[in-house]
């Protein structure tokens, strides 16, 4: 079977200062264009097939900075709609909200375009994309299919993957401009790598109290 590979954009503005980036399309710092540079190297290596692209531009750009050109777009890979806490810290939400809790709690509504997205919905988008890519993973040519998205879709991807609920995405930390991958052992599906990059590797990704730079 292939594995599932999972790529995370470079670094942004928003990134970098823990402001919660869903639709705001937020484009790439020149470090993180040099970060998803950096990715070509460890993605030409595989053997890769089907290739997945969140819409917004800095995982576009990522893609393609990574040597990743044959990909199509899924509007289903966008980050979880932040609602009224998008450009928001979680910091910031913390001195009003003490004990808020995005993976439990969802955010509030930021208007009829951006109605906010609970765990079990963020969820549910995710499972279309599992579904959408199972027969590729399945294939006998064993070629990968690889996702470029952002921190929290692909952590509640990965928790799905792995039969957990969308709130154990929060187990998983993401940084930017990284590569996971998921495989499968005995015929389930098994972490094999994760959050492998150079700044993660060396600890210099490490964020404050406010998690992972979410986006």
């Amino acid at each position: 079977m292939a594995d599932l590979l999972l790529v995370r954009h470079g670094e942004t503005e928003w990134s970098r200062s823990h402001q919660h980036t869903s639709w705001t399309d937020v484009p790439l710092t020149p470090r993180g264009e040099e970060q998803a540079r950096s990715l070509r190297q460890r993605l030409a290596v595989r053997k890769i097939g089907l290739i997945l692209v969140s819409p917004m531009e800095r995982a576009v750009r990522t893609a393609r900075l990574a040597g990743l050109e044959d990909f199509t777009v899924e509007p289903d890979l966008r980050e979880w709609d932040y609602g009224g806490y998008e450009g928001i810290t979680t910091d910031e939400v913390h001195r009003t909200r003490p004990d808020w809790d995005l993976w439990t709690d969802g955010v509030p509504p930021g208007g009829p375009d951006h109605p906010g997205e609970s765990p079990e919905g963020i969820g549910a988008r995710v499972d279309r994309v599992l579904a959408r890519i199972a027969p590729e993973l399945a294939a006998a040519d064993g070629a990968d299919v690889v996702l470029v998205a952002h921190a929290h879709v692909l952590r509640v991807l990965t928790a799905r993957r792995l039969g957990l609920p969308p709130s154990a995405g929060a187990l998983f930390r993401l940084d930017t401009a990284t590569v996971s991958r998921l495989g499968t052992e005995h015929g389930r599906p098994a972490m094999v790598a994760w959050n492998v990059g150079s700044e993660s590797i060396s600890g210099q990704g490490a964020t404050d109290g406010g998690g992972t730079p979410a986006g």
